[in-house]
């Protein structure tokens, strides 16, 4: 076959962020036979990628192409990758690779993603050796290892499938690792693009209760049709943390501010409950912690990041079984630009997906 031509929207400045991307060529990692080429039809818009665009997490080695809730065919599929075939339709999430070696704590172990010999985003990393660069989604194609690449379930639309990649599984996985299911109240902190997640599948994964939390009651009407039993508006109801006080057995925070009410937080679990926080604020803080509320009640406090190729691959099946379905607005790729001005402005209700012009029909 010919060469593809691998072009995006690329960021060269923290600018970017703020609608400036350009289109243009890159050169994408070095092909190895572990690799899958990928045609994108769709991309979903996360958070990560505005954080990456303006090097809030860290500098940036610009260019950088962001996105990393990729869906699309596979076009080229190393010899070493058994599990994919040229042709089908598969996905890729936050992670492009990590060291798989058969000796890894992590990797042997189903822990690639805290794996600490090699961890590759799917955006923004540069490789060991002379490999190159990685680069996302919004493009007309990616390459990545061929462990990260998921093959895509029937009865999933692409454009759904998307945004659970990284924005679904990074709350999938907490709620999994925590025990959400029957007989457990679960709140979510935060409904917003992993927020509205957080509802969906703690109630797909069969909690008795799930209770939405955000500051106003803008949303309240929403996180009610997306499933939650009960909505909490922080800065509009009256004596809400001591008219909820130990009703949760876990929280998943999905807010990223150093501003936000902890103690309150932590006040609306139930002894032993746990708090979850997948929130990744820029520079990393987050408020105060009383050491007391913790010893007091036996909390446990804790975090999660993304979730594993096994993860996503539970996470989508679920979604077929149980009608999982997020709400999203489909967007042109053309148009990614205003498309992550939108979203950091917050009007994505709940998540955005760029639809490629040129194969988004598939």
């Amino acid at each position: 076959m010919a060469p593809l031509k691998f072009q995006g929207w690329l960021g060269k400045t923290p600018e970017a962020a703020k609608g400036q991307m350009e289109w243009g060529e890159f050169e994408p990692k070095k092909w190895t036979e572990d690799d899958v080429d990928i045609e994108i039809s769709h991309c979903g818009i996360c958070g990560s990628d505005l954080h990456t665009l303006s090097s809030g997490w860290g500098p940036t080695p610009y260019p950088c192409c962001v996105g990393h809730e990729i869906v699309g065919k596979a076009v080229k599929v190393g010899k070493n990758v058994k599990h994919i075939k040229e042709g089908d339709r598969v996905g890729v999430g936050a992670q492009a690779r990590s060291c798989l070696e058969a000796d890894c704590p992590d990797c042997s172990t189903g822990l690639e993603t805290h794996c600490a010999r090699e961890n590759v985003n799917t955006y923004g990393s540069v490789y060991p050796g002379d490999e190159g660069k990685s680069y996302g989604g919004y493009a007309d194609y990616n390459r990545t290892n061929g462990h990260f690449v998921i093959p895509i379930p029937d009865g999933l639309s692409s454009a759904d499938a998307a945004p659970m990649l990284c924005g679904g599984v990074t709350v999938y996985s907490p709620l999994r690792q925590n025990g959400c299911g029957p007989g457990k109240t679960v709140g979510v902190v935060g409904v917003g693009g992993l927020g509205h997640f957080a509802v969906l599948f703690a109630k797909a994964l069969g909690a008795d209760r799930v209770v939405g939390i955000s500051r106003k009651a803008e949303k309240r009407e929403d996180v009610l049709k997306l499933g939650a039993d009960q909505y909490i508006a922080t800065e509009e109801d009256s004596k809400w943390a001591a008219s909820n006080t130990r009703t949760l057995d876990l929280i998943i925070c999905t807010v990223s501010s150093a501003k936000m009410p902890m103690a309150e937080y932590l006040s609306l679990l139930k002894p032993k409950g746990t708090f979850i926080q997948v929130g990744a604020p820029d520079g990393g803080l987050l408020p105060a912690i009383n050491a007391f509320i913790l010893i007091g009640n036996g909390i446990k406090v804790g975090g999660s990041f993304i979730g594993t190729p096994q993860e996503i691959q539970e996470m989508l099946q679920l979604a077929v079984d149980k009608n999982v379905r997020p709400w999203i607005q489909e967007r042109p790729m053309q148009d990614a630009n205003k498309a992550i001005v939108d979203m950091e402005e917050g009007k994505a209700r709940y998540r955005y997906v760029l639809v490629n012009e040129n194969y988004g029909k598939h």
